[in-house]
């Protein structure tokens, strides 16, 4: 079974576009193996699509944080916040359907309150200079963890309403 298959491609999108609208993050749905199922795109901040650009950031920021996210979700069957290396959060929520693991809604690029960017490790990652990952982390915008808590618990509520009759 795919998220396809329960709920058509453009409900998902609409989704995805209800979270961005809500939170400001970059949201996506992904399937069980980590691939974004629609082409939807809207960055919170500039240096997300810098590093996702780049290969090494791609693969050992971006790429690491949702699977080891997505992992967690799926083993708890509930939502996960954390920060990715690059010190920005991600939220990922799971979906089961019939008790199988469908994949995860999540969106992420904002900060925390209390959190920064992490300008030396995303530059020896992706040779990135250091003063480029200032200049592209000023102005990136904060949430509190209960209002992070607030847009899971959203996820959680829309995600049971597509598989609650499954």
């Amino acid at each position: 079974m795919k998220l396809t298959d329960i709920l058509p491609l453009e409900k998902w999108i609409e989704l995805e576009k209800e979270i961005y609208k809500r939170s400001g993050l970059n949201s996506n749905v992904f399937d069980v193996k980590g691939i974004r199922i629609s082409d939807f795109q809207k960055w919170p901040n500039d240096l997300c699509p810098t590093i996702k650009a780049n290969d090494k950031g791609q693969s050992f920021i971006c790429a690491v944080a949702h699977m080891n996210l997505a992992a967690q979700a799926r083993q708890t069957g509930k939502a996960v916040i954390e920060e990715c290396d690059a010190g920005l959060f991600k939220v990922v929520y799971p979906v089961f359907a019939q008790g199988e693991f469908l994949g995860v809604v999540a969106g992420c690029g904002l900060l925390l309150d209390d959190g920064a960017t992490d300008s030396f490790l995303i530059n020896k990652i992706t040779d990135i200079d250091e003063e480029t990952v200032e200049e592209l982390s000023n102005g990136i915008e904060r949430r509190s963890r209960s209002e992070i808590e607030k847009l899971a618990n959203y996820m959680k509520e829309e995600v049971d309403k597509i598989t609650g009759n499954l």
